[in-house]
């Protein structure tokens, strides 16, 4: 047992109880925040700097292929498939918007990539660009720096002046006090209390910023107001806490990009699908890819990526020659030529993750996830068949699963009994504010889950908790 926790339990409890943004969730306490040596801050800075260029050179790849033009510079190659796999399953009108010149180079705010800390370091397995978990992360790190002081990853507030000066940047020039509507749709309503929390507090910092349900807003004379106190206020940067598949069921959709066409105010992240698509990361690793990929990253972020980036397939249900076979993990120490041979797999051989690209509400959090090797053979299967019958709409991608290492870390008892070392493997989630084109990193959510689970996500038996440097 521990004599000395860092953070009384009684104090964790009641600094919980007393934020709504902590409704109806519970988790397991710690004394103490997730510790980060100074090579693992450095390790997580290149990471930021190198998913940054990844979605960078994404652009660059979607742009080239969907115009039909040369991806190389010294040789021919083309991949209008590329672009193909990217639009699959949106609307034309938004894989349209996605190209216009006025969004040329335009990125996402937020880059928050999921890594697995494995025996051999860390693991990618998924980049988010719209995020949940920035209001709970700066919450956390106010609350643990009473204990670790400067310390903290993202101390002083660094989640929250982050994300203002990241989904700003772009009217700043002309809006001395930008109004920012931060708009969270139903589908999204479990993160509502996280992002009025954090509109609150830069409220407090004197910033112009309020959380609204999508029926909160209205639009007038072409642009887009709120009602504050019975005066309409004019709207500047929408920060869309929404994904792009729920655009029908966010009420007002229609008048926020309209404002946005009539230059009226800024979106962000800009309606650009192709970037949130799961597929990038196979696409990172195509064997025809690979070239372009050597000319279009950094040395430095290629090698860190290919070590980073489990390796990954699309799954395409289009039919093989005979003769053919897949760009795929084999079975049994045989190339496949169906995607469906992955049900012969043993348990062994099915050390595989299968999932939903994106654009579906069933591709955020841990929704679509079949773990092969966690599952019967016949669930196996049939999460396999359902992946090709749902390809000619929505692709899913098949990725090598990479074990999390055992860790230790104090929990408290479950009644807050005392404090014990509690086994179990971690997922951390670094936050990178996207301003002036570099990504900095302001945070990040160390998920400490129990050691018997494949999938770790927030739940009832898991710690989430901020990082210290030590």
């Amino acid at each position: 047992m521990i004599a000395k926790p860092e953070l009384a339990y009684a104090d964790l409890k009641r600094a919980f109880a007393e934020q709504p943004l902590f409704e109806d969730k519970t988790w397991r306490l710690s004394p103490t925040a997730w510790p980060l040596t100074a090579e693992q801050v450095e390790e997580l800075e290149a990471i930021g700097t190198a998913c940054l260029e990844l979605y960078q050179a994404l652009e660059t790849l979607y742009r080239r292929s969907s115009s039909g033009r040369n991806l190389l510079r010294n040789r021919e190659l083309h991949a209008p498939w590329a672009a193909e796999y990217l639009d699959r399953g949106k609307p034309a009108w938004l894989a349209e918007l996605s190209r216009l010149p006025a969004l040329r180079g335009v990125m996402p705010p937020v880059i928050r990539p999921d890594l697995l800390l494995t025996a051999d370091g860390f693991a990618l397995t998924e980049l988010d660009s719209v995020p949940g978990g920035i209001g709970l992360t700066a919450f956390l790190n106010r609350l643990f720096s009473r204990a670790h002081g400067d310390a903290i990853l993202g101390h002083g507030d660094a989640m929250i002046e982050g994300f203002y000066k990241a989904v700003t940047q772009s009217v700043a020039t002309h809006a001395h006090s930008p109004v920012v509507a931060i708009i969270v749709s139903a589908e999204a309503s479990t993160y509502r209390p996280e992002m009025e929390w954090l509109a609150a507090e830069l409220q407090k910092k004197g910033r112009r910023v309020m959380c609204f349900a999508p029926e909160e807003v209205f639009p007038l004379g072409g642009a887009l107001y709120y009602d504050n106190e019975g005066t309409p206020e004019k709207i500047d940067v929408v920060y869309r806490f929404y994904e792009l598949f729920d655009l029908e069921n966010v009420s007002t959709s229609k008048y926020i990009l309209e404002a946005w066409q009539q230059d009226e105010l800024v979106i962000t992240p800009a309606y650009r699908p192709f970037l949130e698509e799961k597929l990038s990361l196979a696409l990172f690793h195509h064997h025809l890819l690979q070239d372009f990929w050597a000319e279009n990253l950094s040395k430095q972020s290629l090698r860190r990526l290919r070590r980073l980036i489990p390796r990954s397939w699309v799954v395409d249900p289009a039919p093989l020659p005979p003769s053919a076979v897949l760009d795929g993990p084999t079975v049994g120490g045989r190339l496949m030529n169906d995607w469906r041979d992955l049900a012969r797999a043993s348990q062994r051989g099915r050390e595989l993750v299968l999932k939903v690209s994106g654009f579906h509400e069933q591709a955020w959090g841990a929704r679509s996830v079949i773990v092969g090797s966690d599952c019967s053979r016949e669930e196996w299967q049939q999460g396999v068949e359902h992946a090709l019958e749902s390809g000619d709409e929505h692709l899913y991608v098949l990725q090598e699963y990479r074990k999390p290492k055992r860790l230790r870390h104090p929990l408290y008892a479950v009644d807050g009994q005392g404090v014990y070392e509690a086994q179990g493997r971690l997922r951390l989630c670094p936050y990178f504010f996207n301003i002036g084109g570099k990504a900095q990193l302001a945070g990040a959510l160390a998920t400490f889950c129990p050691p018997d689970k494949k999938i770790i996500h927030g739940m009832v038996d898991a710690a989430l908790l901020p990082c210290v440097r030590v």
